[in-house]
């Protein structure tokens, strides 16, 4: 099983860019998202390190994005927590493809919370600053202010830029992605 990691800035397009591969993938964000709204434990540790913000289960996003504002810290204790339960799941999706010939990891902290294993291979997605905005401000729920929170924890974009093995460029047209995918698939076979 060759594992692909998935690295680029937020809103980017990395998670259209990972379903497009065409092999399984591991979502982090689908992921976290069935976390608040399945898991009741996760809600309590939530609730317990965040008592001001995290009321209600299924856990708010609306809850956490005021706990991330409301404090400079909040947004730590939050990925710790989260980010172990990930970990988990990650292990069950790698479990149960490790008979694929690819898997895909779109997981926003991969590199930040060394998730990576060595023989990972990187994939860049660059895209122009403003179709990134563009897209961004269309999102439900966007806000400026927990974008940069999020940035603040990541690394730096030409660092991963840097680490990756391949750049490929998304203009968020299908075509040209299904090309650059292909173009590095055969490129990773013929290694």
């Amino acid at each position: 099983m060759i594992r692909i990691g998935i690295l680029g800035d937020i809103g980017a397009g990395k998670s259209y860019v990972a379903k497009k591969f065409g092999y399984p993938v591991f979502n982090a964000d689908d992921e976290v998202a069935l976390l608040y709204h399945k898991e009741k434990k996760i809600f309590n540790k939530l609730k317990k390190i965040l008592p001001k913000h995290i009321h209600f289960f299924p856990v708010d996003k609306k809850e956490i994005s005021r706990a991330i504002l409301a404090n400079e810290s909040n947004l730590g204790k939050i990925v710790k927590v989260i980010h172990l339960e990930i970990r988990k799941k990650l292990k069950i999706f790698l479990k149960k493809n490790k008979n694929k010939k690819f898997i895909i990891l779109d997981i926003p902290l991969l590199l930040e919370n060394k998730i990576n294993n060595k023989k990972d291979i990187l994939i860049y997605v660059e895209s122009k600053k403003s179709m990134i905005q563009k897209k961004l401000t269309k999102r439900k729920n966007f806000n400026q202010k927990i974008l940069k929170k999020f940035k603040s924890i990541q690394f730096p974009i030409n660092y991963k830029k840097k680490k990756s093995q391949y750049i490929l460029k998304n203009d968020f047209t299908e075509k040209t992605i299904k090309i650059g995918i292909n173009n590095i698939l055969k490129k990773i076979v013929y290694k």
